[in-house]
């Protein structure tokens, strides 16, 4: 999972009754893992993100923060591929990122730039769920990556 602290929110006028310190983070997990009865149990909730409530105080600057931090992150390093199943079809991928940027991404130019990477493994199974044809399965390969981030390699998805 990726877990990260985005920054400090402390203005003192962001609570009206007292001074009000907040240590902002955010992760990316996967829903279809994530612990039903829990979320349940703290009253938590899933949103999109167009469609989000009115947050308090300035937790709505909160998610705009993290928004503009994970989608830098997103052109820099793979950490989309952590959404994903072992096994992936390249419009899984682009899904992901189109949902991270929330607009749509050529699928030319995204599967050549995703390509010229060279940190995914095809493999001979086809995705025949979603389409009569069927599209490739893929993983990412995390030691290509590591090897490439070695190097010196920048990312830019």
């Amino acid at each position: 999972m990726f877990f990260e602290q985005l920054r400090a929110y402390g203005k003192a006028n962001r609570d009206h009754g007292y001074r009000c310190i907040s240590i902002a983070q955010y992760a990316l997990i996967r829903i279809d893992e994530s612990d039903k009865e829990l979320v349940e149990k703290h009253g938590a909730y899933w949103y999109k993100l167009n469609e989000l409530p009115k947050l308090v105080l300035d937790h709505d600057k909160m998610v705009e923060d993290a928004l503009v931090e994970l989608r830098q992150k997103a052109k820099h390093q793979p950490i989309g591929f952590e959404l994903l199943p072992e096994k992936f079809t390249i419009p899984q991928l682009q899904s992901l990122y189109e949902a991270i940027y929330q607009r749509p991404l050529d699928s030319r130019n995204f599967r050549r730039k995703v390509f010229s990477l060279g940190v995914l493994t095809k493999l001979d199974e086809k995705d025949k769920f979603n389409s009569r044809k069927g599209a490739y399965f893929y993983e990412f390969n995390h030691e290509k990556y590591q090897q490439l981030l070695k190097s010196g390699y920048n990312f830019e998805i």
